[in-house]
């Protein structure tokens, strides 16, 4: 499947219709995820309103570390196979994986201040979120500041792959350092004590409604590369043409 998504045309006929899909699912999951999060659900005992910040927090965080993740994985497969797409790939993802990041900073930070009465901690998973958006950061900034892009995509693949460290740091920071504002999980770890029924639907709305509308956004720049550098790739053909025409003896 890799291999064949390499090819330019290939990757552009599964991605048309996949981001089409990919836009009708987010916007859907979406709105039914603000409707159930804001009107639908109950307030939770001992956060009380604030928990509906839970909604956009939580799976903003979650694609925060996913995109960061497929950058990785990307940089690694452009690293070993040299795959034609798959830095475009990871570039398209740094954008809105670091605004995710900082979203899911700035509602931790207002939800922090509703539940427990403080905008900030410097805890292990406050400081290594923040830490992952200056990876981002820095990932985008050295897209940006070399000219050669096969050498600033080498540079800040070998950066992404090296930043992926701090992933696992993010995850278990709670249970490393033992974190009391953060909760633990509470629905994939085993044993965990999991959520009502009538907070789970919204959040899980909420969490592929934001995926789908990360994908879509990625597919959607990469498609855009693949036109920018077809149309790049025109000019540079028809511009020997040219000339020859200007050279041409009347």
């Amino acid at each position: 499947m890799i291999n064949w998504l390499s090819n330019p045309k290939r990757f552009e006929r599964f991605a048309n219709p996949a981001a089409r899909i990919f836009g009708w699912l987010a916007a859907v999951l979406i709105l039914a995820g603000l409707y159930f999060g804001l009107y639908a659900s109950p307030a939770a005992k001992g956060f009380g309103e604030g928990v509906r910040i839970m909604y956009v927090h939580v799976p903003s965080a979650w694609v925060a570390m996913a995109g960061y993740s497929a950058i990785a994985v990307m940089s690694f497969i452009s690293f070993v196979w040299r795959h034609p797409l798959a830095d475009r790939v990871a570039y398209n993802c740094a954008l809105p994986g670091a605004v995710f990041t900082a979203l899911a900073l700035a509602t931790g930070s207002l939800w922090g201040s509703q539940s427990w009465m403080t905008w900030w901690v410097w805890d292990g998973r406050n400081t290594s979120t923040l830490v992952l958006l200056f990876i981002y950061l820095g990932y985008i900034a050295i897209w940006s500041a070399i000219d050669n892009k096969k050498l600033a995509a080498r540079i800040a693949g070998i950066v992404a792959m090296v930043g992926a460290i701090n992933l696992p740091i993010i995850k278990f920071s709670v249970d490393w350092w033992d974190d009391v504002l953060h909760q633990k999980a509470t629905i994939m770890a085993p044993n965990s004590p999991g959520l009502e029924s009538s907070m789970m639907l919204p959040l899980m709305l909420m969490f592929f409604g934001i995926t789908f509308f990360y994908g879509w956004v990625v597919l959607r720049g990469v498609m855009r590369d693949i036109r920018i550098q077809r149309d790049e790739a025109m000019m540079r053909k028809t511009k020997p043409a040219q000339a020859t025409l200007t050279k041409m003896p009347k």
